[in-house]
C-alpha cells in the first residue's frame, strides 16, 4: 500500500507539471491566434492577387516604365506561383481546423463541450474559395506569359486545392 501511495503522488506530481506546461495559455488565446494567421495569410494572398491583376494590367510592352514594368512577363509567373503556393498553406490551415472540428465532434459523442456554430468554419472556406478563383482567372488570363509547361500545372494545384476543401 506505501508503494502505491508513492507512485499515487508521484504520478499525480507528473500530472500537474504536464497541465502547468501545456495549459498555461487558455484555448481562446490559441483559436484567437489561429484565426489572426488565418486572416494574415488570407489579406497577404488577396495582395498578391492584386499585384498580379496590376501586373498585367500595367504597360508591359511599352518598355521598361514605372516601376520596372518592363519585366512583367517574367515577374508575372514567379508572382502566381508565389501566390499558388500561399493558396496551399492556407488551404492547410483550413484543412486543421476542419480536422480539428470533426474530432471535437466525435469527442461530444463522449459527453465533451462541443461549439457546433459552423458559421466561422465557412466563412473560411467561402473566403479561401473565393480567392482561390480570383487566383485561377488571373492564371488563366496569363497564360500566354506562364506557358504550355506552367499552365497545365497551375491547373493542377488549382483542382487539387478545390477538391481537397469540397471532399472534407
Amino acid at each position: 500500500l506505501r508503494l502505491v501511495a508513492v507512485l499515487r503522488a508521484i504520478l499525480e506530481g507528473e500530472k500537474a507539471a504536464v497541465l502547468k506546461r501545456d495549459h498555461h495559455l487558455p484555448l481562446s488565446f490559441h483559436r484567437r491566434q489561429e484565426e489572426l494567421k488565418f486572416s494574415v495569410g488570407l489579406q497577404r494572398l488577396q495582395h498578391r492577387v492584386r499585384e498580379i491583376q496590376a501586373l498585367r494590367d500595367g504597360p508591359v510592352g511599352e518598355g521598361p516604365g514605372q516601376d520596372g514594368a518592363g519585366a512583367a512577363p517574367q515577374e508575372l509567373p514567379t508572382l502566381i506561383l508565389e501566390a499558388v503556393k500561399e493558396l496551399e498553406a492556407i488551404k492547410q490551415q483550413v484543412l486543421k481546423r476542419i480536422q480539428i472540428w470533426k474530432r471535437q465532434q466525435q469527442l461530444a459523442g463522449n459527453g465533451a463541450v462541443f461549439e457546433e456554430n459552423l458559421a466561422p468554419l465557412q466563412k473560411r472556406c467561402e473566403d479561401l474559395v473565393e480567392v482561390h478563383f480570383q487566383l485561377q482567372q488571373q492564371a488563366m488570363a496569363a497564360s500566354a506569359e506562364l506557358g504550355p509547361e506552367l499552365l497545365p500545372r497551375l491547373l493542377e494545384r488549382f483542382s487539387e486545392v478545390l477538391s481537397s476543401l469540397v471532399k472534407r
